[in-house]
Parts: C-alpha cells; structure tokens; sequence
C-alpha cells in the first residue's frame, strides 16, 4: 500500500489508530438493515470465505481411498477434484452480479446452503458419478457466496475498520490452502468409524449449518441491502453472462485435465477458443455499456486507478504460490515417501508465519506499507531459491528448508496481503460487486493456473513419480525438477514485484491529480 492510501480508504475517512474490535465498530457503515456488530458480520463472512478455500484443497489427499472404496477411474479422480474447481471458477462473476441484484446477504446465505448440501450429498455418495455431480454443485454454491464476502466488507465497513478487515480476509485466503492439506491429511489418517474419506465433505455440514444460523442473525436483513442500487443493476447482463462463462471454462478445464491427458488436442483448442472468447466478450460488455446497460464487468471499474496493475500482481503471487504448494507437495510425498500428514505439517512454517505477517504489517507507518510490499516479494524470492538450493542434493534439507518456508510465509504475506488492501482501497461502493468478483476470479483462475503451469514444469522434468519412496537415482531427479521450478518460481515473483510498483504508481498518480 502506498504512503497515503490507509487514510483514504473508502472515499478518504481519515485512519484510526484504534485496534481490534473497537476500530471495527468504530469505522463501519452501518446503514439500513446492517447490524450493530460488524465484528460478527467479519467472523461469519470470514468462515465462509474459509470453509469454500479449504474445500478446494482437502479433497486431494483423500484420493487414494476414493479411489479405493468407490472403484473410481483415474479420470473420476480428477473430475472430482476438477468439478468444484470449474464450476467456482466459471460462476464468480455472474455470482458477484447476482449479489448486487438479489442483496449481497441474501446470496451468501443462499451459496452456504447449497453448499452445505452438497457436501452432504458428497459425503453419503454412493458412485463416483454421484460425487462427481454434487462436487460441480458443490462449487456453484461456492460461486453464489464467496463473492459476496468481499462486497460485504466494502459495503459494511469504511476507513481503518475496511483495511482490518481486509488484513483478516487476506490471512484467511493464504491460509485455507495450508489449512486445508493439514485437515485433510488428519481427518483420512483418524478413518472415524470406518468412513475413510467422507469426513473431508461431511465435515462442512454443521459448520454450514452453525453458518446459516449466525449469518440469519448477524448479516444484513432481507430488503434492508438490496445490493449496490447503482443504475442498470436490476437487470443481468445475459449476454455477458452467456459469453463470460464459456470463455472461462474453455480456459479453466484445459488447465485442470490436460496433464492428466498429456495436453491433448481439445485443450490446444479450449485455450484458443477461450482467447477468441475474450474478444467477443470485451465487445459484448462494451455494447451493453453504450447502450446503458450494466456489463457483467464494468470497464469502469477495470480503469480505477491502480486496479488492473494490482490484479496483475495478485495473479501471479497466487499462481507461484499454489504452484508452489503443489510440486513441493508432490516431491515431500512421491518423492521423499511423507505421508500426506506429514507433507502437510511440513508446511506449518509457512501457515504460522504468513498468519503472523498478514495481521502485523500495518502496524508499520502508512508511509512504508509500500516498502513493506516490495521487502515481501524480496523475501518470497528469496525463499524459493534457498528451498531450490536445500532440496538439490536430493535429501530432506535439514533446519534450511523450515527456515525457508517460514521466510516463504512471510514473504507471500508480505506481498499479498498490501496488493489485497490497495485493490480495493478506492473502490467506490456501488462498484464493490463488480470489484469483488474481479479479484476473487482472478485468484482462482491464478490458483488453477499455477497448479497447471508449474505443476506441468515439474511433471515434464520428474516424470511420473510412483506413490512410494523413490530410489536415489529417481529422488535426485525429483529433486532437480523442483528445485528448477523453484528458481523459476522466484522469477515469476520478481515480475510481481515489478508488477506492484506499477500499481503503487498508478494510484499515487490519481491521488497527485485528485489534489
């Protein structure tokens, strides 16, 4: 964040140097149907923001017994985990639309319990194709609440109080991934009562349940939010609509299947139809807006200062990050013979020190919570060359490689959670909608993204890696391809430190002009 951008936070309300629940209360914007503690409406957003993360990850280390229990083919396998995936990918948008039409309230609730049933659903499955089709709806609901979270934080809170809040949605964000192969990997190894994988969905169940009831009680009542109420908001952009989603799910389900499929000629095709697609896309939204309409993503809101500079960036620390996550998961468990537990637990470091970070940067004067972005991608770089120095040799690498991780977390806090707060720094409210499904598509298209990209840079230089100890000849080539992952892993964090200088630029230049 730049110098002065704390202070002017939703449309300039000077920071407070309260803390905690006081500066929530303090900051936030009521208005008509909101209720009296913004700190209830954070903590049962917040959940939800975590409960849908999570979901996305703890899926995989239950494969194995899926696979086992329900005679699922390798193809199953990878529908059930691709099927939330596409569908949250694909509906981002047109949820974050439908939350400015319907109320942002209404559709988190909505989301939650069509997610909680489905996961319901997911867990009493009794055939592959069962859980395969409740996962796709799985992520609809997902798609309905998730972008919800982020309009409400700009619509219920102002001031210092956004910007905290906007720290804890950060931590939550990074977090879940980690949070997610930890829980994962605990409830498979406890196999309560016989079930083996079904915990991992059924879990969701009284946590959605618990959801639903704070959220009756704590977010904004029906008819009292209907939505950002800007002009054009009460229709849905069909035509956007219609052309947005096929254009991401060309892009998204290449990137999920093809290296499972050794990058058929369909996913060539999806990937060119999906460029072709943005075209038509662009020129839908700009005749809707000459017409008058509201388009499904606002040029508008695209052309805020600093905003697209700030996407780009959060897309490629998202990308490196799952990429991250997951070739070192693949080398800790394929390659080096963890359990899925332990590979999980490895990764504490990071979890501990990225929560640490997010919530204290901005204890730091507002004048160098740029510096403090540009230290972060430094320190990230950093860490992805010592973990690809530590892990060369083709051995575990000791205290380095916790060392490395921890200064991993801290970094990538360091890096996401400013980029976060200055995307949404001098939104307007009426555009929050637009704004949040933005951001939050863009992080999911990136966490796919990365997975598929580095993930395929790692396969193409380990091959394919039997789920066991390797011999020592094998382990170093798991080692080499991870650790040449890693190093180009640091580059691509150093274009996202470029990347964020730009943005930090853009918006010190509109606040020179607003002057």
């Amino acid at each position: 964040m730049t110098d002065t951008a704390t202070s002017q936070l939703a449309g300039g309300q000077q920071a407070s140097p309260m803390g905690g629940r006081r500066a929530l209360a303090r900051t936030a914007v009521p208005g008509p149907g909101h209720p009296a503690r913004p700190g209830a409406l954070l903590a049962v957003v917040l959940t939800g923001q975590l409960m849908a993360v999570i979901d996305v990850f703890i899926v995989n280390v239950g494969l194995p017994t899926i696979h086992a229990r329900l005679h699922a083919s390798g193809a199953s396998l990878q529908l059930i985990v691709a099927g939330y995936t596409v569908a949250y990918a694909v509906l981002l948008v047109t949820g974050a639309r439908l939350g400015a039409i319907l109320g942002y309230a209404r559709m988190f609730l909505s989301g939650t319990a069509v997610f909680t049933l489905a996961s319901l659903g997911c867990g009493l499955a009794g055939t592959a194709g069962q859980l395969i089709t409740l996962r796709f709806v799985q992520g609809a609901g997902a798609a309905m609440m998730i972008p919800q979270v982020l309009s409400l934080i700009q619509r219920g809170f102002a001031g210092e109080a956004r910007a905290r809040a906007m720290t804890f949605y950060s931590a939550v964000l990074a977090c879940g991934a980690l949070l997610g192969q930890i829980a994962g990997g605990l409830l498979v190894s406890a196999d309560v009562a016989g079930t083996a994988w079904r915990p991992l969905f059924l879990v969701n169940v009284p946590i959605g349940l618990a959801l639903l009831a704070a959220g009756l009680r704590w977010l904004p009542r029906p008819g009292g939010e209907p939505g950002s109420g800007g002009p054009g908001q009460g229709h849905l952009d069909l035509a956007g609509v219609a052309t947005l989603g096929p254009t991401v799910l060309a892009f998204v389900l290449p990137l999920v299947l093809g290296q499972e499929d050794h990058w058929p000629a369909w996913g060539w095709a999806c990937l060119a139809a999906s460029a072709a697609g943005a075209g038509v896309f662009a020129a839908v939204e700009r005749s809707v807006s000459r017409r008058g309409g509201h388009p499904v993503v606002s040029g508008r809101v695209l052309r805020l200062p600093g905003l697209a500079s700030s996407l780009a960036a959060l897309f490629l620390v998202m990308a490196a990050f799952s990429g991250f996550l997951f070739t070192l998961t693949l080398h800790l468990q394929e390659a080096l013979g963890d359990s899925a537990l332990r590979a999980a637990l490895t990764f504490a470091p990071t979890g501990v020190a990225f929560a640490v970070v997010s919530l204290s940067w901005r204890r730091f004067p507002a004048r160098a919570h740029h510096a403090v972005n540009i230290a972060g991608f430094a320190g990230y770089a950093l860490a992805l060359l010592g973990l690809a120095a530590a892990l060369h040799g083709g051995g575990t690498g000791g205290a380095g490689v916790y060392l490395a991780l921890a200064l991993l977390g801290a970094g990538s806090a360091a890096a996401f959670s400013p980029l976060m707060t200055r995307a949404l720094a001098r939104v307007p409210v009426q555009h929050a909608a637009d704004a949040s499904g933005l951001i939050v598509t863009t992080i999911q298209v990136a966490i796919v993204t990365g997975v598929a990209t580095f993930g395929t840079l790692y396969l193409n230089l380990a091959g394919r890696l039997p789920a066991r100890p390797l011999a020592d000849s094998l382990r170093l080539v798991s080692a080499h391809a991870v650790s040449v992952t890693g190093v180009v892993l640091a580059a691509v964090i150093a274009c996202g430190a470029g990347w964020s200088a730009l943005a930090a630029r853009g918006a010190r230049g509109d606040r020179t002009a607003g002057s």
